[in-house]
């Protein structure tokens, strides 16, 4: 398999189309949520994402085909006082899962991260996503704690 990685260019129409497809995908998947994006996201996404300068996409070509995308943003650890990169999006497209290409994709990001001399890269998991969480550890992701004796740290929304 031919393997293509970069960081997209979301004035690129090919890379735009790509990332919104993959995105699609990943919110129809049940680790994405089960339901398809909306019409305003998929209309809006791109020019939403280039209103911001600390986002970055990435995609994975297999032998030239779309195969998998990670959408990230930048943060900041008052902790380290550096600048961190959470991953928001990460997925590979269900037709190219079992080859490895998640792993490729996540060597990318952190190669990319220390490039850029953040201080940590950040990311949220389904604990029922055991390919995902076993792929995150194998690349040195563990959860996040400060005091073992407080326990580790829990991802909590407000939707609006």
């Amino acid at each position: 398999m031919n393997i293509t990685i970069l960081k997209a260019e979301l004035s690129n129409a090919q890379h735009a189309s790509d990332l919104v497809i993959l995105l699609d995908s990943y919110a129809s998947d049940p680790m994405g949520g089960g339901e398809a994006l909306t019409e305003y996201c998929r209309n809006h996404l791109i020019q939403e994402l280039q209103k911001r300068p600390a986002a970055h996409a990435f995609l994975l070509y297999a032998d030239g085909k779309a195969a998998a995308f990670s959408i990230a943003i930048e943060g900041f650890s008052t902790f380290a006082c550096k600048a961190l990169l959470n991953i928001h999006d990460f997925a590979v497209h269900p037709d190219f899962r079992g080859h490895g290409l998640g792993k490729q994709l996540m060597q990318y990001i952190s190669r990319f991260a220390q490039e850029q001399d953040y201080c940590k890269i950040t990311l949220e998991v389904l604990e029922g996503n055991h390919p995902a969480r076993t792929l995150y550890a194998a690349e040195g992701f563990a959860p996040y704690a400060l005091d073992p004796a407080m326990g580790g740290a829990l991802m909590l929304q407000k939707k609006f």
